[in-house]
């Protein structure tokens, strides 16, 4: 049985810039920078998240912290539980 279906992400909070902080149900606090895929990876799908204000209307849905009504981004929960950010 993999990790991945052990863990759950319960909050996530802005922190500034492209840095969210997230809980998950053991206690564990990552901060988890997105800024760096959001520029290097240029894609009109992600582009618009550069925008800070698109970029704060993450939700949790599904055990996943999401960007978008279609998941337009959405990132493996393992790595954000270990504290990887993004590449």
């Amino acid at each position: 049985m993999s990790n991945y279906n052990v863990i759950k992400l319960v909050n996530a909070n802005y922190v500034k810039d492209y840095v969210v902080e997230l809980l998950f149900d053991d206690g564990v606090v990552q901060q988890i920078d997105f800024g760096n895929f959001l520029y290097k990876h240029p894609h009109p799908q992600y582009d618009k998240y550069r925008d800070l204000n698109k970029f704060k209307q993450f939700k949790i849905e599904r055990n996943n912290i999401v960007w978008g009504k279609n998941w337009d981004l959405i990132f493996d929960l393992w790595d954000l539980y270990k504290g990887r950010n993004p590449t």
